[in-house]
């Protein structure tokens, strides 16, 4: 047990030991609704740009402990269950949306270029099939 200066136990060993008694007690219902109510509340109290924040945060703190695998894996996984849940009028509404999400932010040039990779990138294929 880690004691303090003073001989008592410290924070972490007492919180340490009370989430562990915690744990014997409780089951997965009150996790799940402890959580529900601690998102509530976080919710209430803060505004967009706080979960922004924390977003990349959290972003950048996963794309330092992760390689390229990783993502990959998450993104098949993500993708599966994406297609396990929704059907063809899903992916052309969403596809719809981004079109003209696209369209809003990007001019000409933009889909010239585009366009000219593209092109470029299937007559390579086309010259090494």
């Amino acid at each position: 047990m880690a004691k303090n200066n003073d001989g008592k136990m410290s924070r972490e060993e007492a919180g340490r030991m009370g989430g562990e008694a915690t744990s014997k007690n409780h089951d997965k219902e009150f996790y799940q609704e402890i959580g529900r109510k601690g998102g509530e509340a976080t919710s209430e109290n803060h505004d967009k740009e706080f979960y922004q924040e924390i977003g990349k945060k959290g972003g950048e703190t996963t794309a330092e402990n992760h390689g390229e695998e990783f993502y990959q894996e998450i993104g098949r996984k993500g993708g599966e269950a994406t297609s396990d849940n929704h059907d063809k009028e899903f992916y052309q509404e969403i596809g719809r949306k981004g079109g003209e999400a696209t369209s809003e932010n990007h001019d000409k040039d933009f889909y010239r270029e585009i366009g000219e990779k593209g092109g470029n990138a299937r007559a390579k294929q086309r010259d090494n099939d």
